[in-house]
């Protein structure tokens, strides 16, 4: 059903799950996921808890729509980085924007798992919609194959889903998507602040790095 043929309630209901979704990311950047309280949640739009709980039957469902909305947001950039001809160091600097965008919606899905939180198995597939936009540019990059690691990633691949790559574009993939989590983990989380050096130098050489010395 469109925008234009919703009715008055199904349009407040859409709002107001919006609002509850932008007051939950305000609690998550104050005190982390673990903290979120659907509660406090309710008293900060002057509603009673109960009423909240028409809307996210709890915590883990809201989490999960947040988590969802994050791997959407994602996914739409590497698909749209793609399609504009980015290769995987255009993917890698696209993953880097996205991240610095929101620094809280990216550690929601790739930071410490929130205690007690188990992601319901739609949210495993956003994942892997991801990964094949990045399998796409490692197969395309080429190279030569045959070291322990494809030989290993060849037995469990499970991780890649149904994406024909080969063993060798799965070990450039899964290199790429490692090492630049890395360095966007430890930028995001301050690591480098007082180090005296710019952490975009360093991700942009770890990109070009694993570009050219990556077979």
């Amino acid at each position: 059903m469109g925008n234009g043929t919703r009715t008055p309630r199904e349009r407040y209901r859409t709002q107001v799950r919006a609002e509850i979704k932008e007051r939950a990311w305000e609690q998550i950047a104050a005190s982390g996921a673990p903290g979120l309280s659907l509660n406090a949640i309710a008293r900060q739009m002057g509603m009673s808890g109960p009423a909240l709980y028409r809307y996210f039957a709890g915590r883990d469902e809201l989490i999960t729509e947040l988590i969802r909305d994050a791997y959407r947001g994602l996914a739409d950039t590497v698909r749209a980085a793609a399609a504009s001809g980015a290769d995987l160091a255009g993917l890698g600097r696209a993953l880097r924007a996205w991240a610095l965008e929101d620094p809280q919606r990216y550690f929601l899905v790739y930071g410490t798992p929130v205690p007690g939180y188990h992601a319901p198995d739609d949210v495993t597939t956003l994942a892997r919609e991801i990964m094949a936009v990045l399998l796409d540019a490692a197969r395309d990059a080429g190279g030569p194959g045959g070291t322990p690691l494809d030989a290993h990633l060849a037995e469990h691949r499970q991780w890649a889903g149904e994406h024909p790559a080969d063993p060798a574009a799965l070990r450039r993939a899964l290199s790429f998507w490692t090492r630049l989590h890395g360095v966007l983990s430890l930028e995001l989380a301050g690591h480098f602040t007082g180090m005296g050096f710019d952490p975009s130098v360093l991700y942009d050489a770890e990109v070009d790095g694993l570009t050219h010395a990556v077979p």
